[in-house]
């Protein structure tokens, strides 16, 4: 298991994790959802129970299903709908200031 693990470590982009794991993808897809695609694989791992007992294969086998899973969630759909950063999560994406705020930083920028 470490040997799979260190091979992971080498692995920087969403592209890298792609080719990895032998997910086929859209570069098109991929270049506006490459951020959202390796937290969702992320939330996805942490939400996996039991992943320690699996032997090299199988674990292999288990991250390309959640790889590829995470990266079908931003073919199938956006990420404001899927709402993975805090900034979707708050407020259905939209986030209100008020006036008087605006005022007290700009005068605070001035000084």
């Amino acid at each position: 298991m470490e040997g799979f693990l260190n091979s992971l470590k080498a692995l920087s982009s969403a592209e890298d994790f792609l080719h990895h794991f032998g997910v086929p993808f859209d570069p098109k897809v991929v270049y506006v959802n490459r951020l959202h695609i390796l937290k969702r694989f992320y939330q996805y791992l942490r939400q996996e129970e039991g992943l320690a007992a699996l032997d090299e294969v199988a674990m292999f086998r288990r991250y390309r299903e959640l790889l590829q899973r995470s990266y079908l969630d931003f073919v199938r759909s956006t990420p404001a709908q899927e709402k993975v950063f805090k900034v979707f999560q708050e407020a259905g994406g939209t986030r209100t200031v008020s006036l008087d705020s605006l005022r007290g930083s700009l005068a605070a920028a001035r000084r």
